[in-house]
């Protein structure tokens, strides 16, 4: 029997919000120090796929996120099935796309832990869960409404928030680079970059800065062309959390980057993917909603 667009919409929401929190959990495996309570993998231990005594706590908390890596699969599979017994076959492309992440994750992860904690593979195996993020909140946005439709905004405004999804990629990726040169690395034994932390840091806060000034500019133009609603509320969430996530990682820096802010530090990058992956998908509307006229006609009675 085909699945109502409700259950689809629940079951991708699901897999959103699991897609998120692995990535948190993930982060207490490191700054805990657990990253290599299991030492090998797949199994725990040789020999034992559970953690043995000699673990203790550390063993404990490694073991059980991977234990949420089985849930989110079972999530992500659930996510299939609903959507392709569905009448959305549109949406079948960002379910498979969810679904094929938790395996090349876990693949990863893997490598991770048999390379002894490497802080190339570390930020590698986070940025990968950033594009999951982003896949998995694009499928249970875009299973809200009945279909794609038109451009709501112009095309310099559409290629604007472009550039910025692009700085926010730019933003991660030095963020795990300042991150792999740090001291939460996860195990005492794990290596680092061998980068200058001070040096890194302050580019990925040049990245920041580029980002929310190409933000606010985008809020600027959205309200001077009288863009739709949908798309000027993703622009100001979105810099509203860059705002807040700028402030906390303000403090964790000249604070010697306490554990408990570093954790929101990670979760706030997950709300940052989310709300930019909110902005791509506001930029076009239902398929039954109006748009705007083409760009080159719209500019075309400016002149």
């Amino acid at each position: 029997m085909p699945v109502s667009s409700v259950v689809v919409r629940r079951v991708a929401l699901a897999n959103a919000v699991a897609n998120g929190l692995i990535v948190v959990t993930g982060g207490a495996v490191r700054l805990t120090g657990s990253g290599l309570g299991c030492p090998t993998w797949p199994e725990c231990t040789d020999g034992s796929i559970t953690p043995t005594a000699e673990l203790a706590g550390h063993g404990l908390i490694e073991f059980g996120n991977r234990l949420l890596t089985f849930a989110l699969a079972v999530i992500a599979i659930a996510t299939v099935v609903v959507v392709w017994r569905s009448a959305r076959r549109e949406l079948r492309k960002w379910a498979i796309g969810s679904f094929l992440g938790i395996p090349a994750q876990a693949l990863l992860g893997g490598v991770t832990v048999l390379t002894g904690l490497n802080p190339w593979t570390v930020a590698a195996h986070f940025l990968v869960s950033m594009v999951l993020v982003a896949v998995a909140t694009t499928l249970w946005l875009r299973s809200r409404e009945p279909g794609v439709g038109q451009l709501l905004v112009r095309r310099p405004i559409a290629l604007l928030i472009t550039g910025i999804a692009v700085a926010v990629g730019a933003v991660q990726v030095f963020g795990t680079v300042v991150t792999g040169s740090g001291p939460h690395s996860g195990d005492p034994e794990a290596g680092r970059t061998g980068l200058d932390p001070e040096l890194v840091s302050q580019l990925h806060a040049d990245v920041v800065f580029l980002l929310i000034g190409l933000t606010v500019a985008l809020l600027v133009a959205l309200y001077a062309t009288d863009s739709a609603s949908r798309v000027r509320r993703a622009a100001r969430d979105l810099l509203v959390v860059e705002l807040a996530q700028g402030v906390i990682g303000y403090v964790q820096y000249f604070t010697g980057l306490p554990v408990v802010l570093v954790l929101l530090h990670m979760a706030g990058a997950v709300l940052i993917t989310a709300y930019t992956a909110r902005l791509l998908w506001a930029v076009r509307g239902p398929r039954t909603e109006a748009t705007l006229e083409p760009a080159a006609d719209a500019f075309a009675t400016t002149r």
